[in-house]
C-alpha cells in the first residue's frame, strides 16, 4: 500500500508540475513563455548591432572614397594641364577639363628638352638594375625562406631596417666611394647603385614566394636524386615566377622614378635620366614653364601607372605570402 501511495503520489506531483509547466492558462505557462520573451530579446538587440556595423562600413568605404579622390586629384590635375593652352594656364579661374585642348605642350616639351634620350637612359638603368637584381635576390631569397635561424632572421631584420635609412644619409659616402671607383657621372655607377638600394625590398619580397612554396616538392625532388641547384632551377624557380615577375617589375618602377641618386652622380646632360631633365623645366628664378612640364612629367609617370595596375595583386600577394603558413 505504502508502495503504492507513494508511487501515486510521485507520479501525481510529477503530472502536476509537468501540467504547471506546459499549457496551464495560469500565471505558470506566462512564467514558462518568458523563455520566448529571451529568445527574442537578441533579436530585437541585432538591429541596433547592425544598424553600427552598416554605420561602421559606410564610414569606412567614405574614408576609403576620400583617400582616392586625395590620391587621383594630382594625376587628373596633370592631365587637365598637359592640355591647356597658355592662355588657359595664366587663367584666374582655372577649370578641370580645358575649353581648348592642344598639344602644343608636348610638342614644346620635345623641342627644349631630350626627353627620348634621357628615356632611354631611365629605360637602360631600370632594366638592367632590375635584372640583377633579381639574379642576386632569388638564391639569398630561397636560403632565407628555407633555412630558418638566427643568422637568417638577424639577416631578415636589417633588410627591412636598412629600408628606413634616408638616402641623405648614405649619398656623401656613396659617392666617395664611386669616386674612387671612377664611376662617377656613369650609367654602370647608377645601376650599381640601384641595385643595391633595390636588393633589401626584392629580396623580402621573394622570401615571402619563396616560404609560401611547399617544402615536400623539393623533398620529393631530391629523393629523385635531384641536387640542390637543379631542384632551386627545375621545381623552385617556376613555381616562383609570378614572385619574380612582379618583384622585377617593382625594381624596375623604382628605378624608374628615382630621382636623388640621378641627380648628385650624373653631370652630363646625355647620361641624364628622364626625372632629373624634368627638373630643366623650371627657370633660373625656379619659375615653371608650366605646361611642357605637365606634358612631359605625365609621359613620365604612364608607364608607372601601367605597370602598377598589371602587378598590383601580385605584388599584394607576395608581400603577404610569407605570413600565411603552409
Amino acid at each position: 500500500m505504502s508502495g503504492t501511495q507513494d508511487s501515486g503520489s510521485t507520479d501525481t506531483g510529477s503530472t502536476d508540475t509537468g501540467g504547471t509547466k506546459g499549457s496551464g492558462p495560469d500565471g505558470g505557462g506566462t512564467k514558462e513563455g518568458s523563455g520566448t520573451k529571451d529568445v527574442g530579446t537578441p533579436g530585437r538587440g541585432s538591429a541596433p548591432h547592425g544598424a553600427r556595423r552598416t554605420a561602421t562600413r559606410t564610414g569606412q568605404y567614405a574614408a576609403l572614397l576620400g583617400y582616392l579622390i586625395f590620391l587621383a586629384f594630382p594625376f587628373l590635375w596633370l592631365i587637365s594641364t598637359a592640355f591647356k593652352p597658355p592662355r588657359e594656364l595664366g587663367s584666374m579661374h582655372p577649370t578641370w577639363i580645358p575649353e581648348a585642348p592642344t598639344l602644343e605642350n608636348f610638342r614644346q616639351a620635345f623641342a627644349q628638352q631630350p626627353l627620348p634620350t634621357a628615356a632611354g637612359n631611365s629605360l637602360l638603368a631600370a632594366a638592367v638594375s632590375a635584372l640583377i637584381a633579381i639574379v642576386l635576390a632569388t638564391p639569398m631569397a630561397y636560403v632565407l625562406g628555407r633555412y630558418r635561424n638566427r643568422l637568417s632572421r638577424a639577416a631578415t631584420g636589417w633588410v627591412v631596417i636598412s629600408q628606413a635609412f634616408p638616402l641623405v644619409l648614405v649619398i656623401i659616402p656613396l659617392f666617395l666611394i664611386l669616386k674612387g671607383l671612377h664611376l662617377v657621372d656613369s650609367r654602370i655607377g647608377l645601376i650599381m647603385v640601384y641595385v643595391v638600394w633595390s636588393l633589401p625590398f626584392a629580396l623580402w619580397m621573394l622570401t615571402g614566394y619563396v616560404r609560401s612554396v611547399p617544402p615536400e616538392l623539393e623533398e620529393a625532388a631530391a629523393v629523385d636524386g635531384a641536387g640542390r641547384l637543379r631542384t632551386l632551377v627545375s621545381v623552385t624557380a617556376p613555381l616562383l615566377a609570378p614572385g619574380i615577375v612582379a618583384t622585377a617589375l617593382f625594381s624596375f618602377i623604382t628605378a624608374w622614378n628615382e630621382f636623388f641618386f640621378a641627380l648628385v652622380l650624373l653631370k652630363s646632360p646625355e647620361k641624364q635620366t628622364l626625372p632629373v631633365v624634368l627638373t630643366h623645366f623650371l627657370g633660373a628664378e625656379g619659375v615653371a614653364d608650366l605646361g611642357p612640364l605637365a606634358a612631359a612629367a605625365l609621359l613620365a609617370t604612364l608607364p608607372s601607372l601601367l605597370l602598377f595596375a598589371v602587378i598590383q595583386r601580385r605584388i599584394t600577394g607576395g608581400m603577404l605570402a610569407g605570413a600565411v603558413k603552409s
